[in-house]
């Protein structure tokens, strides 16, 4: 099959979609500019198939690269015939080209290849093939391979049994048939190592520990593979003798009138522990962590994508709180577009509980600046602050702004996931954005943006330290890397960005921008003021055909000299517009809810399909300019319920079973959802609490009731509430 069909199969598309969209990324297109603007060519294939052709085309390729250096080698080595050619062109994974490799690997030194430079290899070859001959084999190794460095029987027949073991285990077929069984049948067993320190017992769980390889749960590879590499866990996997040896007797079988039987029995076992054996246990070990590191690189992706997309806060002017004990909570105050105002500290808890004192320089900046939301970091203090906010809110509670005739609308609360802002506070990108201020303070900044736009602020920071994964740090940082960028993009993209406003890190993550065409960007913007109309871009430094060509249709320019360019229709797709437009009777700038009705009566006279046509463009192109012409530059976060704001502060004491609440989802994972329900302890909603087949993710706002509360252990159970 070619590498499209192979795809196609895969994803479950036909090979021509494949096809396409492989020559599309060949050509330089990006994965969101293909989805969004070349559906016509793809077959409309959406954002996560054209993302899996490109990541299976760049494997596939990546095998026949692997393929063809190892056909190479073989070829030098002068050992390659049409039946090895023929069965290394037609392996489909890498696992299997070198099982196909393994015996003309060059090999650092081994007892095989020593045993093969005395010149023991022919003796092997017996042992192998059970030559069947009355001859006694003390006087066959006499006469024909004893020399100067080998000097007795008995070396020469050890040699050749070296040689013999290493060829059994080499072989493709026994790797392969062994390892297809330890994959199934094989036991892993984990034991506390004696002298290992585990003062709070994080894997207790594992000090012994038995399971069977095909039904350990990746949390639990992720545990054992962390405690074995912190010298708590000692780990190994068993294969027992009738996984292995039937697949050995396969290629390798014993003749009993061969005087060469014995020899060949004691090469089958020593080739299974000394080389099979340890191998297939590395594999094994290697097949489960990659399976457990691809499924929590999908659970931090499906996280972060969703916390990427929570609902703006926006036209609100925020105060940050980062709070603290001993050095304080720190606040900033930003504009409803991000501007800082006002920053400070104060310090209600211990040890200087200034309690009163901090609520006066809160309360006198808040109306001062009209504030309107108070957002709190979740770390270190976080319920504590949360207390000091709540009295705080009930003091500014219609008190008059300086822009305000009429009292101020009621302060709200939210606590937002501070995770990363710590990072972000330290980062060359918050120093040349906030260059004199004190790093705690650009931690406050970071927890009043969250809120007002979580993608813009998030963006600016490492995911890895975001806080939303599963054993994150243990993974392959590679893959991760390479999943967390696809989901910044996908998330950046889809939503579209904001050319006047933006910043570097945002725009970094536009189709065909990249850091230096983002700098580039915020450079004009800086030295001629704000882009007028999406043409603009063209004077950008750097910014040729086709980086504009990729990166248009995703940069809106508000309130520009084209209406069009709000939206996410592609400048390429402005001459169709403009004529649906005429043929509507509206213009670019007609009011919204004229739009619908006069679209409307357009596709009753005239049907899509033949409007499609009249107009030279494809059918997905029309629909997407005409759900754009009714929704212009449609944030799709604002479909999903905004974070619940509080006013008030709930306590562990004021929670009983049976009580039902409203929480946010903070975190997923396998055994289900941490909620945040308003008190200093999130909620465990339980898989058992979950029914079959019902999805959560970060941010999610749901309905659940208390079950049970564990006061000394700080626990709080949650059942799901379906409303």
């Amino acid at each position: 099959m070619t590498h499209a069909d192979i795809i196609a199969k895969l994803l479950n598309v036909r090979s021509a979609q494949v096809q396409a969209t492989v020559a599309l990324l060949d050509e330089g297109n990006t994965v969101p500019f293909i989805s969004r603007y070349r559906k016509e060519m793809t077959g409309t294939l959406d954002d996560e198939q054209v993302r899996q052709v490109a990541d299976e085309i760049s494997r596939l390729r990546a095998m026949d690269e692997r393929r063809a250096a190892i056909l190479k080698s073989i070829e030098e080595q002068g050992k390659l015939t049409d039946e090895l050619r023929t069965v290394i062109e037609n392996a489909e994974t890498l696992t299997a080209l070198d099982d196909l490799y393994a015996p003309y690997r060059p090999k650092r030194s081994t007892r095989a290849s020593i045993a093969r430079e005395k010149g023991l290899e022919g003796l092997a070859e017996h042992i192998l093939k059970q030559t069947v001959t009355r001859r006694a084999i003390e006087d066959l190794v006499r006469e024909s391979y004893l020399n100067e460095q080998v000097t007795s029987v008995e070396e020469a027949l050890q040699g050749a049994r070296d040689i013999a073991a290493e060829t059994i285990s080499d072989n493709a077929n026994v790797r392969q048939a062994t390892r297809e069984k330890a994959l199934k049948f094989a036991m892993l067993y984990a034991e506390k190592m004696a002298d290992a320190a585990d003062e709070k017992r994080t894997y207790e769980t594992y000090y012994n520990f038995s399971g069977r390889v095909d039904r350990l749960q990746p949390h639990q590879i992720l545990a054992i593979n962390r405690g074995e590499k912190e010298n708590i866990l000692r780990v190994r996997v068993e294969v027992v003798e009738k996984d292995w040896r039937p697949a050995v007797e396969a290629e390798f079988q014993e003749d009993i009138l061969s005087p060469f039987s014995d020899e060949m029995t004691i090469a089958i076992q020593d080739a299974a522990d000394r080389l099979l054996l340890p191998a297939i246990e590395r594999d094994a070990r290697r097949a489960l962590s990659e399976k457990a590191d691809g499924h929590a690189i999908n659970v931090f992706a499906d996280n972060l994508h969703a916390l990427l997309n929570t609902p703006p806060l926006a036209g609100q002017t925020v105060l940050g709180l980062d709070p603290g004990f001993r050095t304080g909570c720190k606040f900033a105050v930003v504009d409803p577009t991000g501007k800082l105002l006002d920053t400070g500290a104060i310090y209600p808890h211990e040890p200087k509980n200034d309690w009163q004192g901090a609520l006066r320089i809160l309360q006198t900046s808040i109306i001062r600046h009209s504030v309107s939301l108070i957002t709190i970091g979740n770390g270190t203090a976080s319920r504590e602050t949360e207390k000091l906010v709540a009295e705080l809110v009930k003091m500014v509670d219609g008190a008059v702004g300086a822009q305000h005739v009429a009292p101020l609308p009621p302060v709200k609360y939210l606590i937002v996931n501070e995770a990363g802002a710590s990072v972000y506070s330290a980062s060359p990108l918050a120093r040349a954005e906030f260059p004199n201020l004190d790093v705690t303070i650009r931690g406050a900044v970071s927890i009043a943006r969250r809120a007002q736009d979580p993608m813009a602020e998030l963006v600016k920071i490492d995911p890895k330290s975001i806080g939303v994964g599963l054993y994150q740090h243990d993974v392959d940082q590679t893959a991760l890397s390479h999943a967390l960028d696809g989901v910044i993009e996908r998330a950046v993209n889809t939503v579209g960005v904001d050319a006047n406003t933006a910043s570097a890190a945002l725009l970094m993550h536009v189709a065909g921008v990249g850091p230096k065409l983002a700098t580039g960007i915020v450079t004009y913007r800086d030295a001629n003021g704000a882009f007028k109309a999406r043409a603009d871009l063209h004077n950008v430094s750097g910014l040729g055909p086709k980086a504009f060509e990729q990166c248009a249709g995703f940069l809106r320019i508000r309130n520009g000299s084209d209406p069009l360019d709000s939206s996410a229709i592609h400048p390429e797709s402005y001459l169709a517009t403009r004529q649906v437009l005429e043929r509507a009777g509206l213009k670019p700038d007609s009011p919204l809810d004229e739009r619908k009705p006069a679209l409307d009566a357009l596709l009753a006279k005239t049907p899509p399909e033949k409007l499609a046509v009249e107009l030279g463009c494809g059918r997905p192109t029309l629909k997407d300019i005409l759900e754009q012409l009714v929704r212009p530059g449609r944030d799709p976060r604002f479909d999903a319920p905004p974070p619940i704001l509080r006013s008030d502060v709930l306590k562990t004491e004021d929670l009983a079973p049976g009580m039902e609440l409203k929480g946010t989802v903070r975190n997923v994972v396998d055994f289900g959802a941490f909620i945040d329900i308003g008190v200093k302890q999130d909620g465990l909603l339980h898989k058992s609490q979950i029914p079959f087949g019902t999805v959560f993710k970060v941010s999610d706002i749901i309905d659940v009731e208390i079950l049970k509360i564990e006061t000394e252990r700080g626990r709080i159970s949650l059942g799901w509430v379906k409303k």
